[in-house]
């Protein structure tokens, strides 16, 4: 089968929330179940018809907490799917598998789930120390976390591009003012100011507090089936027009931020031919966002703007509500939920079908009826790259 003709074959029928933000006594687990179990609902098929339940991410448990595998989650949904699979690091490869079992047949639906209770639990993103000694040599040079990686990448693009605290502040305060219409975004309450942001503190410099992404108690998950057999079902379904996916498998102090040929890039030219459609017929982007960097370089390697534009186009007024091009219109995992690429692309979902009270986009002020969203998932430090343009189905 060529790559074109998966083209609109497969499709997102059922997303499933939990309770976020800070949620104390629940186990990850907990999250997981409940999480699918909305998304089942969601979509309005039973458990025994899941063929594949694909966990997003493994995690060290936390906080006393049980270890989580696909064979507890679904000893504790009362499940037994043909397949059962959990990734273990942060390459974005589940939609290739989804893709490929239900297109083939082996099973008729596949959920995808995300669970995890990491601000209850304070996780911690720092494996470069351990008691205090290092796990390895990159701990000497001051590279302690993931953050300090893309602070790392920040800096270059500061120095070949000229971007900077000026356009991360926009991307945080425009993500911030979506939240604000999304009440059960965490930040939903907190409105953010210019001077907000120049208060909060370095964590690793360039990158400030308010560019990284909180921790989330919670879960999510989605559904997936084929076009034809998602017209029977109970929600409108939004279909998979295109879609890529490509690596860099380098070190993170390996990366440039000016390779022509990074995995934004490429997975993103992928999506586009394959939908038949340019960045122009976009009517709004859901993106991965675990630093406001990520954003920016994103947007950029997508092609939205050329290098030198960056201070330019990345304006809270282009993206934000009202904007011209919407990003992270559920606040994203800046300030929503720290649910990984089910964040960006239950948010997408959601805008197609309609549901999104307050920040719906045809409804805000400025704004049109999406027709066409553009999605990505990001794995590692920019090193895995998943691309979906999703469009609203019949």
């Amino acid at each position: 089968m060529a790559f074109d003709d998966l083209k609109k074959k497969i499709a997102i029928v059922g997303v499933g929330y939990t309770a976020q933000g800070k949620v104390e006594g629940r186990t990850a687990v907990s999250f997981h179940c409940e999480a699918i179990r909305n998304a089942l609902a969601d979509a309005g098929i039973e458990k025994q018809e899941v063929g594949a339940l694909l966990l997003y991410r493994h995690f060290d448990p936390i906080g006393g907490d049980y270890d989580v595998t696909a064979f507890t989650v679904a000893e504790q949904l009362g499940i037994r799917p043909s397949v059962l699979s959990q990734e273990t690091y942060c390459t974005r490869s589940w939609l290739f598998h989804s893709i490929g079992m239900l297109n083939s047949g082996l099973v008729n639906y596949v959920v995808i789930s995300y669970g995890d209770n990491g601000r209850s639990g304070k996780r911690g993103w720092i494996k470069e120390l351990s008691g205090g000694k290092a796990t390895d040599e990159l701990a000497a040079y001051g590279d302690l976390s993931t953050m300090s990686k893309y602070a790392m990448l920040a800096r270059r693009a500061m120095d070949t591009y000229g971007t900077g605290p000026e356009v991360w502040k926009e991307i945080a305060i425009a993500q911030r003012r979506w939240a604000n219409r999304n009440p059960i975004a965490a930040m939903h309450h907190k409105v953010l100011e210019e001077k907000d942001y120049y208060a909060s503190p370095f964590v690793a410099e360039p990158l400030r507090m308010l560019d990284a992404t909180p921790n989330c108690d919670g879960g999510r998950a989605i559904v997936l089936t084929t076009a034809e057999r998602a017209r029977s079902l109970k929600q409108i379904p939004v279909v998979i027009r295109g879609f890529g996916s490509a690596n860099q498998p380098l070190s993170p102090y390996r990366l440039r931020v000016e390779d022509p040929q990074s995995a934004a890039y490429i997975a993103s030219r992928q999506a586009l031919e394959m939908a038949g459609v340019s960045l122009g017929d976009i009517d709004a982007c859901e993106l991965y966002d675990c630093f406001t960097y990520t954003v920016e370089s994103t947007l950029r390697d997508y092609g939205f703007f050329q290098p030198e534009e960056t201070k330019d186009w990345l304006k809270a007024e282009r993206i934000g509500p009202g904007g011209e091009m919407p990003v992270n219109t559920s606040g994203g995992m800046l300030s929503e939920s720290y649910f990984m690429g089910l964040t960006p692309l239950s948010e997408a979902v959601m805008q197609l079908q309609n549901r999104c009270g307050a920040r719906q986009l045809g409804t805000v002020p400025g704004s049109k009826t999406p027709e066409l969203i553009l999605c990505s998932d990001n794995g590692g430090v920019l090193q895995s790259h998943l691309t979906m343009v999703l469009e609203r189905g019949v």
